[in-house]
């Protein structure tokens, strides 16, 4: 989906957070990891504090993957099957991800935030697979927790090393653009002149 995260970010702040990580879950295909990053750039220049970003992108995954998961539990395969082939979930997917689940149910709402698409499956089939409510909601909100704090600290270090060698950067690359122009400039002057003696 193609729209401006900071701009949407700039104008709804963690109302805007709470809402794109909370229809992620549900199969709406927003970029929820660039958001958190982003977020944790804004929080580095003072835009957002920390508890409540991090509350924000972690209650509206939390709510999203508990919508997705009753969804799965109340409504099951066909309609997951009918609405989620417009977000890319398709039988053979739906059948992997199940078998996998049945073996591995906590580890995988625990691990399957961290892998996009996947995550997006598991409440449906921890639905579907009437994992108990209590536990997959314990698990979603430990995992979410995780999942939105590396992001956010990610966003925060990017912009810190951003900070500091950026100018490194700017200088570094002035030097490399005259390198390439008088390389260029060379090549360009031994092609001429290998002509000329060709002639």
């Amino acid at each position: 989906m193609d729209f401006d995260v900071q701009s949407l970010l700039q104008h709804y702040g963690y109302a805007g957070v709470f809402l794109i990580l909370l229809l992620e879950p549900i199969g709406i295909p927003f970029p929820a990891e660039t958001t958190l990053t982003i977020s944790g750039i804004a929080w580095s220049n003072g835009v957002f504090a920390l508890l409540p970003l991090l509350l924000a992108a972690s209650i509206g995954n939390i709510v999203g993957s508990l919508v997705a998961y009753l969804i799965g539990r109340y409504l099951g395969r066909p309609v997951i099957l009918r609405y989620g082939r417009y977000v890319g979930i398709t039988p053979k997917r739906l059948d992997k991800a199940t078998a996998t689940f049945e073996k591995y149910q906590a580890t995988v709402v625990l691990f399957s935030k961290f892998i996009a698409g996947i995550r997006i499956l598991v409440p449906y089939i921890a639905g579907m697979n009437r994992m108990p409510l209590l536990l997959f909601t314990v698990y979603t909100v430990a995992a979410a927790l995780v999942w939105a704090a590396t992001f956010i600290i990610l966003g925060r270090s990017i912009e810190m090393q951003w900070a500091r060698y950026h100018h490194l950067i700017y200088q570094y690359s002035a030097v490399a653009a005259v390198i390439a122009v008088v390389l260029v400039g060379l090549y360009i002057f031994l092609k001429v002149r290998a002509r000329r003696r060709e002639r």
